[in-house]
Formats: C-alpha cells, structure tokens, sequence
C-alpha cells in the first residue's frame, strides 16, 4: 500500500491516512458563529486523515477580516460542536486553527469595542476587503502594551480550552501568512526595544508564551503551530537572518515537545521558494511531527514521505474543491477544479456544492 494512503499516528490519535487538509479562510460564519453549512462542508471532507480548520479568532481583537469564525464565546464553542460532532461521525480527526490577525484587519471588520493591535505601531502595505465599503486600506495598529500581551495570552490559552470544549481533537496555533504570531517574529513588523523586540531571542518570546499557555491549557501533545519561513504574504518582506532565526525557533518549539510544526511553502503561488536547507533543519531539530504542505499533488506527497522528509503532507485547494480528494487521488481520477471567485463569498456556491465522484 502506498505510505500517502496508510493508517498513521499522530500523539494518541490515529489517522487514515498521511493527508491533511490544510487550514483555508472561506468567510462563511455570519457573526463570527460556526454553522451548519460549515458542519456540512468539513464533513463532506471527513476522509482526510486529518483537517486543520480555517483561522478561528481567539479575541474579538482578532476578528481581521469579514466572517470569519471565533473560539470565544459560548455561541461560537456551540456552533464549532456541530462541525466537530459532525466529523467525528463519520470517522474524521480535527483541529482548530487558532488566528489572530494582528495588524492584519480593519476597524470594519471589528465588533464595536474591538482594537487592531500589533506589535508595533507600523502598518502593513496594502488593502482588506471590508462588507460595510469593500476594499480598505490597512490601518495603523496599536503597538501592543504588557498588559494586552499578558491578556492575549491569556486569550490564545483559553481558545484552547474552549476549542477541547467544543471537540476538537487539538489546535494548531497560526504563526505564519504574516498574522499576529509572525508579526511579532519578522523584525519589520516588530520594531519594539524592550523584551518582546531586538533580538529573535526576544522577537520569538510571544509566540513561544502563546505555546507555553497553551500547552499547559490542554497540554502540549494537543498543540501544533504553522510556520511559514520565507513566507512573504501580508507584508513579510525577506531579510537576511532568516534561517538562522527560524533555526532557533525550531530548537525552541522541540524544547517545549509541541505534537507538530507545520511548514507552508507558496512558491506554488509565487511566493520565494522555502529552501530544502529550511525543511531539512526542522526535519533535524524538531522530534516531533513535520507537516510539509505546499502546491503537492499525489505522486510528490508520497515521494517525500517515502523520503522521510515529512510525517503528513498538507493539501489545501484541491481539498476546498474536491470533497474527496482521498479517493480521487487514490483513483487517479480527474479534479474538480477550484472557482477562485468564491472563495470568499458567503453560502454555499463554491463551497458545499463541488461534486464528489458517483
């Protein structure tokens, strides 16, 4: 049997197969509740060994964008317990995908009372698409004080709670693609001088309180984090410390046994190609899982597993546009293809309404 399409392992869980689908926004939870066309659209995609689910926010603050989902309130812990009861039914393992957009948002796109927050007071190029007067451009954040680090924290460590509340197999906390996490990493993004900026030592000290907090939440054999060196998405420009202080973060997340590290790779879609040298040292520095993703189609994921470059493959359109995708892949049938221009609209066109094989 193919090693892509074998049972495989990950903490106490059991997978049925090396393929994840991998966290995308769709924008489709009005008010910021998951709902039933969510429910209906990760299960009918339950045949992955596992699913990350798009971004859900911890806080209010972090609601960056329009309809996206939260993990804060008890309507939202509600509305996830039908997406998660409703796998589960059919056999599927998931995680939540913990986001925070950081800079990242639009006041637009807040409840009343929420702040954009940053590490620093700088913001990043270009626009967001707000429902109220559509394209925006982004605004200046509020640099971050102690005490809003010490109280976002305190919100990533309680998402988790009520994630494992609501059903979730763990969490995967999100430090790439340029929000909050990683902003807090790239020195361009984060221009503080006191303990939380300067050096990566101190650059890295967020994220790695956030992971701290959530492991001891829900422990750490329920936390993942998603990685995206090279990445330049959201106005991540490259600089020259780059792997040596992705390095370091490899060696500090294997220090605290977090269950995975999952790298993304967007040079399938123009971003700069993540370096083999780069997988090759969380490969070698981090013990637990590695999740590669990025542009794989069937015949590549199982090459690098068969290489021992990775432990599961992540796959992200080709999941939003073909239910299963397992047996399609397994089959060697043709793909749906993906409708760009649905992405992120709201109901189900583009969504729930992709064609599973007869």
């Amino acid at each position: 049997m193919l090693q892509l399409f074998s049972p495989t392992t990950i903490g106490s869980l059991t997978l049925r197969n090396h393929l994840v689908m991998a966290p995308m926004t769709r924008n489709r939870a009005p008010g910021n509740v998951p709902n039933e066309l969510m429910a209906e659209y990760y299960t009918q995609r339950a045949s992955a060994g596992l699913i990350i689910t798009e971004g859900a926010s911890p806080s209010p603050n972090g609601l960056g964008y329009p309809r996206i989902p939260g993990i804060f309130s008890r309507e939202q812990i509600d509305g996830w317990k039908l997406v998660t009861k409703a796998v589960h039914a059919k056999g599927g393992k998931l995680f939540i995908q913990l986001m925070h957009g950081g800079r990242i948002g639009h006041p637009l796109n807040l409840p009343f009372d929420a702040r954009i927050l940053g590490p620093s007071a700088v913001a990043a190029a270009g626009e967001i698409y707000t429902d109220a007067e559509g394209m925006k451009p982004y605004v200046i954040p509020q640099e971050m004080s102690d005490e809003d680090i010490r109280s976002t924290i305190e919100e990533f460590a309680q998402a988790a709670r009520n994630a494992i509340q609501a059903g979730f197999d763990g969490i995967e906390l999100h430090s790439a693609n340029g929000y909050l996490l990683e902003q807090f990493i790239r020195p361009t993004s984060n221009q503080r001088k006191d303990h939380y900026g300067g050096t990566i030592e101190h650059r890295a000290r967020f994220v790695l309180e956030v992971a701290d907090a959530a492991s001891k939440a829900i422990g750490k054999e329920r936390v993942g984090i998603r990685l995206s060196p090279y990445g330049i998405f959201n106005d991540m420009p490259l600089y020259p410390a780059m792997e040596a202080e992705y390095t370091y973060l490899a060696r500090q997340l294997n220090a605290r046994g977090l269950l995975y590290i999952h790298l993304v790779d967007h040079s399938s879609m123009g971003a700069p190609q993540v370096p083999d040298s780069i997988k090759e040292t969380f490969r070698n520095e981090f013990n637990g899982k590695l999740i590669l993703s990025g542009g794989y189609d069937a015949a590549r994921a199982e090459s690098d597993l068969a290489e021992g470059k990775c432990d599961l493959i992540a796959v992200g359109r080709p999941f939003l546009a073909n239910p299963d995708l397992v047996a399609r892949w397994k089959s060697g049938a043709a793909l749906n293809e993906a409708d760009m221009t649905t992405f992120y609209m709201s109901g189900p066109k583009g969504y729930t309404d992709y064609p599973a094989l007869s």
